[in-house]
């Protein structure tokens, strides 16, 4: 088979597995359920357990309850999402979101652990490019009587064949 038609069919099939990935994706997000889940996973419990709304599970838990029906009226009134999450931070304030929003000061939550990773990644680098410009080259290593007499009786004391 041609080179162009190896392609022309590689690029047929991904397209096709990326068609059935979005519709496994999509069955069932319309559903009303499958909507509350994903709002409830999406909003702190308030009582200070630290949990998810949908997974606070403490025993007497004086909010969930009240909020989870919160949750419910908002989605029966025909909310959208957004208006729903708006208005727990209206009554509850940010610290009900589970994840922060890519606005204002919160966005650095979102840039700050991969400026980290990326400085701790350089600063590695430069480390490592220091290191290797300090040390001496092999070949001087093993040109060094010292160094070769204290290998000598290395192997002696140790009574190893090592490839030293």
């Amino acid at each position: 088979m041609p080179a162009p038609a190896r392609f022309t069919l590689w690029i047929k099939s991904a397209q096709a597995l990326a068609l059935a990935v979005a519709v496994c994706f999509s069955l069932g997000a319309t559903d009303a359920n499958s909507r509350f889940t994903n709002l409830n996973h999406r909003l702190m419990c308030t009582c200070g357990c630290a949990e998810i709304l949908g997974e606070c599970n403490h025993v007497g838990c004086p909010n969930s309850s009240g909020e989870l029906e919160e949750l419910r009226t908002g989605m029966a009134a025909g909310k959208s999402d957004k208006e729903i999450l708006d208005g727990f931070v209206g009554k509850y304030g940010a610290v009900v979101l589970a994840a922060p929003t890519t606005q204002g000061f919160d966005l650095v939550a979102w840039i700050a652990p991969f400026a980290v990773f990326l400085a701790a990644l350089l600063g590695t680098i430069l480390l490592i490019r220091r290191w290797t410009a300090v040390m001496p080259p092999a070949e001087t290593l093993a040109t060094d009587p010292a160094t070769d007499a204290l290998k000598e009786r290395i192997r002696r004391e140790t009574d190893s064949e090592g490839g030293y």
